[in-house]
């Protein structure tokens, strides 16, 4: 299938998850993504999950269709070679993904002297250059002071690394919308996005911060509930977790009527001076929302309260585990998986992009090993007696 970026060349130098993580967006968007990693890889090279026999599942998730050269970094011959690659990777090259601190021979300033429209897109930690990861941002950004149960004091974490998804995808935007200038002007561009800044924007966008300058009762715990509507989680007849919520008159409307309790909630409007059509009264009387609908829904099996509820449209779905989701039929009947054999690991079932061009899906594609494509790369800039020299003398891998 046609790819939107095909052409466009990449140069990235990261570890951990939201630098690959930009750069496997672009990679799947069809650019040739260039990973760079020193010698015996970088720090996130065995980075749990593990597979097995003890390959990293998240290198291998991070990277597909990546090229990756492994270079001694530390050199001076080897700082040199980079930007050799970065200055002669042709008109729609001379741009560099990276959460690196700039080595001597690799900084922006110096790329720009051999590169002049150079892009180069910079993760930082916070703002001022310093150090901060997705777990001490998240920390400190006022989330986990609202996660977890009601009666739990304390801060509570959560498992995904939103801070390092929501930054990783910046970093991508960020440098299409450089790349995009540049075409227009000609000129290149520094870009920075820092993970404490994107944590803070989007807890600024999502108003929560506003709602804590403007309002003096702080928001508290609500558990599995939803803040403004209705919404939480109930256990079945049958003991299976589900999650139902409304956040429309229509969602409000299609409950009632799918649970028969259209008298019963009429009732308690007119007792408690409440019209439930409004988020704000629903979510005021939740909890005794919760005893009426978590009756209706105790009494009923899941298969029942999902030929309930499906043709409906109220929002709601079961709670899964990872393992159910791998070894159900999940994974195997939806569009965006595809088998994947990944060197060093073996078969699995992985995604391609989430991103469907002109009704097609892309299927997943492996990660390389590390240090796989360092020959074919330097190949464009040396000749093969010198790259076999360098490979001899231990300045490059592969």
């Amino acid at each position: 299938m046609t790819v939107p970026l095909a052409g466009l060349r990449v140069i990235e130098l990261s570890s951990y998850v939201a630098s690959p993580l930009g750069g496997v967006t672009l990679a799947q968007l069809g650019a040739d993504v260039i990973r760079v990693d020193p010698l015996g890889g970088g720090a996130d090279r065995q980075r749990w999950p593990l597979a097995p026999n003890g390959e990293s599942l998240y290198w291998a998730g991070l990277n597909q269709g990546k090229r990756s050269v492994a270079v001694d970094l530390r050199s001076a011959e080897g700082a040199a070679l980079v930007a050799d690659l970065v200055a002669a990777s042709g008109p729609d090259g001379g741009i560099v993904l990276t959460n690196a601190r700039p080595r001597p021979g690799l900084s922006p300033a110096d790329l720009r002297r051999r590169r002049p429209d150079l892009i180069h897109v910079q993760l930082h930690g916070t703002r001022d250059g310093g150090t901060a990861v997705d777990y001490t941002v998240n920390a400190a950004c006022g989330f986990a002071d609202l996660t977890g149960p009601e009666d739990r004091t304390g801060p509570v974490n959560h498992v995904l690394p939103a801070w390092d998804v929501a930054t990783g995808l910046y970093l991508a935007v960020g440098l299409l919308a450089a790349e995009r200038q540049r075409r227009r002007t000609g000129e290149g561009a520094c870009l920075t996005v820092a993970l404490e800044d994107v944590a803070l924007a989007t807890a600024g966008n999502l108003g929560y911060l506003a709602e804590a300058q403007l309002r003096d009762d702080p928001r508290g715990r609500i558990g599995n509930q939803v803040y403004g509507d209705f919404g939480r989680d109930f256990r079945t007849a049958d003991g299976v977790r589900i999650m139902v919520l409304v956040l429309t008159p229509r969602h409000w409307r299609d409950l009632l009527a799918a649970t028969g309790t259209g008298a019963v909630v009429a009732a308690l409007e007119d007792a408690l001076g409440a019209d439930f059509t409004r988020a704000a009264d629903r979510y005021r009387h939740r909890d005794v929302l919760a005893g009426l609908f978590g009756a209706w829904i105790e009494a009923r099996k899941c298969d029942e309260v999902q030929s309930v509820l499906r043709p409906t449209s109220v929002l709601w779905s079961r709670y899964r585990t990872f393992a159910e989701l791998a070894r159900g039929s999940t994974l195997s009947r939806h569009p965006l998986f595809g088998p994947l054999t990944q060197p060093g690991v073996g078969g699995y079932l992985a995604p391609g992009p989430p991103l469907v061009l002109d009704g097609r899906q892309a299927g997943p594609s492996p990660a390389p090993e590390l240090g796989a494509h360092t020959g074919e790369v330097l190949a464009e800039l040396l000749p093969s007696a010198r790259v076999e020299e360098l490979r001899a003398r231990g300045v490059i891998g592969g």
